[in-house]
């Protein structure tokens, strides 16, 4: 019955949990990998967002800023340990319209990770074949250098990857 499986079972927990950690089985790195920025959410009514958050949830939210080379205006909702980013398209071209044209009630957009240096970052990136969507960094919503990850070279997210 299920107690005889759950005994059958038993071993196999053990000796995964007695395996080496992952961590071990990472490369070192010139650059490292930092805390988890913010969340980006596409938002077809940034003031209806902007109200479900703060007069709804009680969260502290930011002004609205445009954000014209890279197509959105962006507001910052504060949660102690990280942020919700709220993205709304700046302009017919901005890559939030194309989003929200496949999405039309919204829905999560990026997840932006800080490390402590972006340019090499990018260059171990590349040697590892992964796809960076811009030449350069560019400023983000922060002030501070971003770049993004190719989506189909990290698990169907796109990463963005921000100077901590």
């Amino acid at each position: 019955g299920l107690l005889s499986r759950l005994q059958t079972s038993a071993p196999t927990i053990r000796t995964l949990s007695s395996s080496k950690p992952f961590s071990q089985n990472i490369p070192s790195c010139l650059w490292k990998l930092g805390r988890l920025n913010h969340v980006a959410i596409a938002v077809p009514d940034l003031e209806k967002a902007q109200s479900l958050y703060k007069d709804v949830l009680g969260a502290q939210v930011s002004e609205t800023v445009a954000l014209p080379e890279h197509g959105v205006y962006t507001v910052f909702v504060e949660l102690g340990n990280t942020k919700l980013e709220l993205l709304h398209p700046l302009g017919e071209k901005s890559p939030i319209a194309s989003f929200l044209q496949k999405n039309k009630t919204g829905g999560m957009h990026h997840i932006c990770i800080e490390v402590d240096d972006i340019k090499a970052a990018m260059t171990e990136l590349k040697k590892k074949n992964i796809r960076i969507l811009s030449e350069e960094p560019k400023i983000g919503a922060h002030g501070k250098p971003v770049i993004f990850l190719h989506p189909k070279d990290c698990h169907g997210v796109l990463v963005e990857l921000e100077q901590a």
